[in-house]
Formats: structure tokens, sequence, C-alpha cells
């Protein structure tokens, strides 16, 4: 507890009267300082116990004195303590007025009692509670060290904390997500700072801010202060209290921010130790070793190379190219997270990936899986256990960022401008399988504009969708070319009688019916198409190329019955 005014009443050797404002004895007192000055405000900070002899004032004009009280109660003085027999033997009647007047504290010092000793009191009181807190705080810290280190953890640590502030503790990750809160009925409450953590996220590692009347409740203090070492922050702590922390709550709370940042973060030795075995398992895995790769991993990887499991592969919406080398997963960054800039030889991932990437760790740790997340070359890829929060964290991401796009293809430079390919569920032994139809499906994704395309989905659909690329177009339009020039001189529907010539499977009758034209006439055309182009429909290479040809340019015209027999070309 600090000094107060009632406390240096009760001090017997002072032995101080009170003449005024008795009712606002319990303010704190944070210092003791004496000025005879007619105007000492511009060298106050408030919170002072001034202390006066009246040489200088003019204690007997009445609203000199009520100016006087004024001034000083409205710069936050706590009260006046006045020294009798020195100047006056008694407080003067207008002083003692105008403080009752105003409800202001105002003490007599008897004549043997010097300034020094009220000084040396407040000072001395001042001193044990600033020790008495900095113990508190050492406590606190012993306390929350034993707790982040027994089997509760980070649950522990807030649940101490917590405690010593008398109020409530949560913790968020990366991604925004309550991780854990304390007490249990604070998550509600801690639920309700999303937007504030995300905020926090994207500013520095140092960052800090409070916020007051948490879901319209006034009085609600909380304080958000970001974890992490570096530029980027790794987790943000909540703290939630009735009224600003003092100085023992402030040490508790800087002992748990340096906890948390020392569990958040490690040593830039060990991550990349990490990276490289991770890198080092994947590349055995897709090489078909996956008994070396197994022994080489050890535990690191827990259960997640014994289960089902789906390989992802996600690169930035912009980037344009080939799907990854499973010849090359690179030296990336392994499960639990990456170093900062780790995004191989050509730089950081793009936003949307590492975003994608931290969502993808935050789930697993918070449901106790493992995952194996690889950054190479502006890309990840990752194994995650199948049907698993990690999967689901990607399915998520996704979504959200198909939702960002509002039914438009996926758009780049932003948090979710990421398009992911993942395979079907595979064992250890069929990786390098399942990285081959996740890069099939990321292909597929970055054609179709679309942020998750499942293997399953290619293999379970239709190969039309995939002609609508550019350069499948362009081979069409350019195999059919001299047909259309045919055409467009009048000389005979040749794309229409190939149409439907290949519709019926060759069916020279059926398709000459579907023309209404003779058997004979369509014979005639389909001649006249083997001329134009050079090739003979007798290849059944030669039929499924023209057939895909006429779905990717999709223009065939409309099947003139009477045209046939009119005139033989």
């Amino acid at each position: 507890m600090s000094i107060t005014l009632a406390s240096l009443v009760r001090n017997s050797s002072l032995k101080l009267a009170v003449l005024a404002g008795e009712e606002r004895l319990g303010v704190p007192v944070r210092w003791a300082h004496v000025s005879e000055l007619a105007d000492p405000v511009p060298y106050l900070d408030g919170g002072e116990l001034l202390l006066v002899t009246a040489m200088k004032l003019d204690v007997e004009d009445p609203e000199a004195m009520r100016r006087y009280v004024a001034r000083l109660d409205a710069a936050g003085v706590v009260g006046l303590g006045f020294a009798a027999g020195v100047a006056y033997d008694t407080v003067p009647p207008a002083l003692l007025d105008a403080a009752r007047e105003a409800g202001f504290p105002l003490l007599e010092v008897p004549r043997r009692t010097p300034f020094l000793a009220i000084v040396k009191a407040v000072s001395a009181a001042g001193a044990a509670e600033q020790y008495r807190a900095v113990r508190a705080g050492f406590e606190a810290q012993r306390e929350m060290t034993r707790a982040v280190l027994s089997a509760r953890g980070t649950s522990g640590l807030l649940a101490k904390l917590a405690a010593h502030v008398d109020g409530w503790a949560a913790l968020y990750d990366v991604s925004g997500a309550l991780v854990a809160a304390a007490p249990s009925w604070a998550s509600r409450r801690a639920a309700e700072l999303t937007d504030e953590v995300r905020r926090l996220r994207d500013r520095s590692a140092t960052a800090s801010a409070v916020v007051s009347g948490t879901g319209g409740r006034s009085g609600d203090r909380v304080e958000l202060q970001s974890i992490g070492s570096g530029r980027r922050v790794r987790a943000v702590l909540a703290v939630g209290t009735g009224v600003p922390p003092g100085t023992a709550e402030r040490y508790a709370v800087n002992s748990a921010v340096a906890l948390l940042t020392l569990t958040t973060e490690r040593s830039r030795a060990l991550l990349e130790a990490e990276q490289r075995l991770g890198a080092a398992v994947l590349r055995m895995l897709l090489a078909g070793e996956a008994d070396h790769a197994r022994a080489v991993a050890g535990s690191l990887y827990g259960t997640l190379l014994d289960e089902p499991l789906r390989v992802v592969v996600a690169e930035g919406a912009s980037v344009r190219g080939k799907a990854a080398d499973p010849r090359e997963p690179g030296a990336g960054g392994a499960a639990g997270g990456a170093s900062e800039g780790t995004g191989g030889p050509e730089g950081a991932l793009p936003a949307g990936v590492e975003a994608l990437a931290e969502r993808t760790e935050s789930a697993a740790a918070r449901a106790g899986e493992s995952v194996l997340l690889v950054r190479h070359d502006r890309r990840l890829v990752g194994l995650v256990a199948d049907g698993g929060a990690a999967a689901a964290a990607c399915a998520d991401f996704a979504g959200r960022a198909e939702t960002a796009a509002g039914g438009g293809p996926v758009g780049a430079g932003t948090e979710h401008g990421v398009v992911v390919g993942v395979s079907a569920p595979a064992g250890l032994a069929s990786v390098a399988a399942a990285f081959k139809q996740a890069g099939q499906a990321l292909s597929v994704a970055r054609r179709r504009g679309r942020a998750l395309v499942e293997h399953e989905d290619v293999a379970s659909g239709s190969v039309l969708p995939l002609l609508a690329d550019e350069a499948v177009r362009a081979f069409a339009d350019g195999m059919l070319r001299a047909l259309y020039e045919h055409d467009a001189h009048g000389r005979g529907d040749l794309v229409a009688s190939l149409h439907a010539w290949l519709s019926r499977h060759g069916q020279w009758d059926a398709a000459a019916a579907d023309l209404g034209v003779h058997r004979h006439t369509l014979r005639y055309r389909m001649r006249r198409v083997e001329e134009i182009l050079g090739r003979s429909l007798d290849d059944p290479d030669v039929r499924m190329e023209l057939w895909l040809a006429l779905k990717a340019t999709a223009t065939v015209p409309p099947v003139r019955k009477d045209q046939g027999r009119s005139r033989k070309g």
C-alpha cells in the first residue's frame, strides 16, 4: 500500500492535525515538497503534499486564498501542510476557510515537527512500497517460471499472472486465434478482442495497446502486448484488470512477456537445424526412401509419418510457372515455424503463403498434431495428417481467400493471395506420387483462379475444363483454322460435319442423318477434311486431337440439314 495523508496523520512522531478535507485523507502521497511561491503549480507533477510557512503568501486575503487553494487542487496536489508557530501562530482564517470550502485537505504542522521529518516519512514509505513491489514481482516471476516448466505450461503461467494482477490473462497465436485464457470464465471476454489482436499483430514485435470498455463493459481495462524478439510478432498477450496495473503488477506482466518470448522464440541455430532436417526428410520421402526418412526424423514429427497424410503445395497467386519439381524440395522450414525471411534462394515467401504456413502450424499446435512444412523457392511444401486440424486450416484459409475474391480469380498481393494443391490421402511409401498429385492440383487451381484444389476433385471431374488454357486454345485454333477458312468461303460445312461424324463414333448413317445429308456427301466431306489437314481420320490419335480441338474452341456452327442436298461440297 502507498503512503496516504491518513497514514501520515496516524504517525505519532509527526503530530499532524487535520483542519480540513477529512474525507480525502485516503489519497496516496507521491512526495512531500516545500514551496513558498505564490504559484508553485508550474514546478509540481501532482500527488504532492505541499508544505508552507506562508511567509510570501497573502494569507489574510480570502479571495487570494480561494484562488491559491483552487490552483493547488486543480494541479493534483493532495494536501497542504501549514507550519504553525513560524510566520503565524495558527493557520490564518482566510486559508482555513478556503480549504474547508473546497474540501481540500489542510494539515497543521506543529513547530517542533520539521518539514524534513515529513519528507523523510514519505520517502521511506515510498522506498518500502517500491521494495515490496520488487519482491512481489520477483515472486511472481518465480511462480510463473515454475508454472511454464510444469505440465500445464502456458496455461499455468497465465493462471499465475491472472492471480498476481487480480484480473485475467489470455494468449493468442500469430493468426489471432485464442490459445488459452485464465481463469476459464475469461475465454468469452478474451474472444471479443480478436480484431484488436490482429491489428496489433500487423505491427512490430514490440507493440502494445490498451483497450477500455471491452464488449461495452465500462471500467474494463485490457492491455495487449505483442510477443516476439524480432520484427515478427509470434503471439499476443492480453491482461485484463479493473484499474491500471501498479508497480508490482507491472513487474508481473513484464516477467510474463519475457517468459512467453522465451517459450515462443527458439534459437536461430536450432531453427535452422530443424529446417535442414525437415527438407532432408522430405527429399528422402520423394526419393522413395521411406525407411531412411523415418529413421532420420525420429520422434520430431510424432505420429505424422505413421498415419495417412496429404501433401500440400502452395504458392502466391501471382506466381506463374511450372509445378514444383519433386526432385528439388529445397532447404526450407520444418514443423513449428519459419525463420524470418527464409524463403529459399529466391527470397521470402509471398505474404499469402507465409500466412497460410503460420495458420497451419498454429492449428496443428493447438490440436497437438505434428506437421512438416518446407519453405523453398517462394513455395510451401508440406505433409499434414489426413482429416486433421492442419488440413482443415488449409481448407479454411482457402475458403476465406475465395470469399475475399468475391467469386472471381484469387487476387495476388494480399494476405489471402495464395493457390494450393492438395494430394489424395497417401501412406509414407507413396509420398512421391502424392507430391505429383499436389502439383497437378496446384496447376488446375492456378488455371481456374481457385484458392485450393484437391486431387480428388481433378480425378473425379471432367478433363474438359482443363482445355480452357490459352495454350490449348491456340493449338486448337491452329489445328482447325484451315477447315474454318474453307467453310467461310461457302464450300461446305466441314467443321459441323466433322463434329457430327466424331460424335457418332464414325457411324456414317447416324452422322449423315444428324446433318440431313446423304451418307455419300458425308464421306466426301470427310475425305476433304483429310486432304485439307493432311492427316488420316483412321488414326485414333488424330480423331482424339480433333475432338478435343472442337471442344476447346466450342464454336461449332449449327447444322444446316438442307445444305447437303443442294450442293455436293
